[in-house]
């Protein structure tokens, strides 16, 4: 697919295949496979187009679906956009259409904002409030839904097997935990990798290679908003 893709449509394509297929974000009918048709899908994202439209506006880019900017959402990457202005920008577009069910969308809090997908998951997203109730199901979903990373051990035709750090709740506060196992079954393996690799999770889909630069952006966003989590937690 990535072959007749532009790099930014497939780098979308690769990331947003698993909440679509789960059946929580973009069209039901599925992402497509031509440009025109992943294009056209990614416009019904209601989380992640509107940071890409944000984004696009804030560094006079063009195309939405640019590469850097797509990476930028996904994986953290510094491309010189102010959190506090992103944030104010995101609100007027994401405000009107969240009515009472995203009543802590408030100014305070997209004053943290930064226009990723970390921010989303655990800044927007209402499951951060939600760890407190007793039940591991928020934490299980802010671990799968925000964009992991983990080394391959292993590839066979059955799948691929990976190390990963998965978050940890003690009833205080979010961590990560050590590295242990995970097998992603081959038809969830989007690129080809070899043992060694560093690679980019989500949910049960392995989404790409990462060099070391974009691992250490995944890593330092990812730390951020756990940190900032657990600060808003604190009574």
């Amino acid at each position: 697919m990535s072959a007749v893709l532009t790099r930014g449509v497939d780098l979308f394509s690769r990331y947003a295949l698993a909440p679509n297929a789960l059946g929580f974000c973009g069209p039901p009918t599925g992402l497509g496979a031509t440009e025109t048709e992943i294009r056209a899908a990614a416009t019904r994202f209601s989380g992640a187009w509107p940071y890409l439209q944000v984004l696009a506006r804030l560094t006079g880019t063009a195309d939405p679906l640019d590469a850097r900017l797509v990476e930028s959402y996904w994986l953290g990457r510094d491309i010189g956009v102010d959190g506090p202005a992103f944030g104010a920008a995101l609100l007027e577009v994401i405000g009107p259409r969240a009515g009472h069910y995203w009543s802590h969308l408030t100014p305070d809090l997209l004053a943290q904002a930064s226009g990723d997908h970390g921010f989303h998951v655990f800044g927007v997203y209402p499951w951060s409030r939600l760890l407190g109730s007793g039940l591991d199901h928020p934490r299980h979903v802010l671990d799968r839904c925000r964009i992991r990373w983990g080394t391959v051990t292993g590839c066979s035709t059955e799948g691929v097997d990976v190390e990963t750090r998965h978050l940890t709740w003690d009833g205080t506060e979010l961590r990560l935990g050590e590295p242990a196992p995970e097998r992603i079954e081959a038809d969830h393996a989007l690129v080809v990798v070899a043992v060694g690799d560093t690679v980019a999770l989500h949910w049960e889909w392995l989404c790409d290679r990462l060099d070391a630069e974009q691992t250490s952006a995944l890593e330092r966003t990812t730390m951020h908003h756990i940190a900032a989590t657990n600060g808003r937690l604190r009574p």
